[in-house]
């Protein structure tokens, strides 16, 4: 029976060390080659070869410049005689070995400028305008001579056969004319100090607050209403100063009467216009008098003059156009129909001329612009042959008349007939009412 045997793969003989100095300096490695470590005695041998290649570089370079070198040396050392100088052109100095050999080793310097160096509390800078250029004694520009008195000049006398005696004329002199002293201007506290005297007597409106212990508001509307008597006498001018020993009396309406703020309704004429923009118009406001009033007017409220004080006008009207204004004190109803983001009603009636089609008809009502901008849905229908019926969500200047220009119609007339749930009614044009309780913006 044959005995199994286990066979082994041959050997490679082992490699000499000129093999591995000559094998490849790169060996694989998983996912490339790497360059191969070198041994030590490997790299003292490189380093030695790169050192004798670069000394025998150097001693080729240095045997190859040597020669030149020299004679160029024994050249410059040979005495030549000097060219003759040339009247214009200067001899040049010829700096040798010996010359700079017989030089001092340190050459002394002159000394130099002191350095300039800010104050202290100015920034310093780099910049060319840090600081200016000094100046020197030189440069300085005398000041100019201060006028002196002239010595008096001798005058001859004077002798005229009218005259016994002879006149001698006073000698004129130079003398410097006195400094005129800053007068003081109408704002300055010299002169308000001037105007007002030292024990001047308080106003009435004071007076008043600090007898019932009310505002000068009140105290104000108090004397503009007639309400208060001075020594027997009725005192309506603001500002007026009584003495303090004078009588002042206030009548029973001033203890009931509370500060109020009121709303007007005026019926605006045609040619009336708001504000005093063009001459020869009547102003609406001049219009709000007692003798305006409306006789019909249910309101309780009685006219007083401090209901005239800080009305405001709201609501753009034109001065060809007719109808409803507002005139308020407060802030709160002006804001609700002048705002920005206000979306109250203004119903119109216009008159108009000309013929228009069902398409320009929804044009009115949605689609048509005005400075690029495009308007708010409105609600335009006939009311008659000749008057449509306008109700719109904005104020912008002559928007009706321009909205009716593009779809081919002409203006005759316009009246503003309600604001909100505020109507006109029957007001007649260029009378007035006040707002009711039961009315709202």
């Amino acid at each position: 029976m044959t005995r199994a045997t286990l066979k082994l793969p041959a050997m490679r003989p082992a490699a000499k060390a000129s093999d591995d100095a000559r094998s490849s300096p790169r060996k694989p490695v998983r996912g490339g080659f790497k360059v191969a470590k070198q041994s030590i005695a490997q790299r003292d041998r490189a380093v030695a070869a790169k050192a004798a290649r670069v000394a025998a570089e150097v001693t080729t370079a240095y045997n190859r410049a040597e020669p030149a070198r020299v004679e160029a040396r024994l050249k410059s050392e040979i005495p030549r005689e000097p060219a003759p100088p040339s009247p214009s052109v200067p001899t040049p100095t010829i700096d040798t070995k010996r010359q700079r050999e017989a030089r001092p080793a340190h050459e002394v310097r002159p000394p130099s400028a002191p350095k300039i160096y800010p104050k202290r509390g100015i920034a310093r800078s780099t910049g060319p305008r840090a600081l200016p250029p000094t100046r020197r004694p030189s440069d300085a520009a005398a000041p100019p001579p201060k006028a002196q008195i002239a010595e008096p000049v001798p005058v001859p006398v004077v002798a005229t056969a009218a005259t016994p005696e002879p006149v001698a004329v006073a000698p004129r002199t130079a003398v410097r004319a006195p400094r005129r002293e800053a007068s003081p201007t109408p704002q300055s506290p010299e002169v308000k100090a001037e105007r007002r005297p030292l024990n001047e007597p308080p106003r009435l409106s004071k007076r008043l607050s600090e007898m019932t212990q009310c505002s000068r508001r009140e105290a104000d509307e108090w004397i503009e209403n007639g309400w208060v008597r001075v020594d027997g006498l009725v005192v309506t001018a603001l500002g007026t100063r009584v003495l303090p020993n004078a009588k002042v009396e206030i009548k029973e309406e001033a203890s009931k009467h509370q500060t109020e703020s009121v709303t007007l309704l005026f019926n605006k004429p045609l040619g009336t216009v708001v504000t005093e923009e063009e001459e020869g118009a009547e102003n609406a406001l001049q219009l709000i008098r007692p003798e305006n009033r409306w006789r019909e007017d249910d309101s309780r409220l009685s006219f007083k003059a401090t209901h005239l004080r800080g009305l405001a006008h709201v609501g753009k009207l034109d001065a060809e156009a007719t109808g409803m204004l507002v005139f308020t004190q407060e802030g709160r109803i002006a804001r609700r129909i002048t705002g920005d983001d206000t979306r109250l009603e203004k119903e119109y009636r216009v008159c108009v001329e000309g013929e228009l089609s069902p398409t320009d008809m929804k044009r009115l009502n949605h689609g048509l612009e005005l400075d690029g901008v495009k308007l708010k849905r409105a609600q335009v229908s006939w009311q008659s042959e000749q008057q449509l019926r306008f109700v719109l969500h904005e104020s912008k200047k002559q928007q009706i008349q321009r909205m009716c220009e593009q779809v081919g119609l002409r203006v005759i007339s316009i009246k503003r007939i309600r604001i909100g749930s505020v109507s006109l009614g029957k007001l007649p044009p260029g009378q007035w009412r006040y707002l009711r309780e039961n009315e709202r913006f």
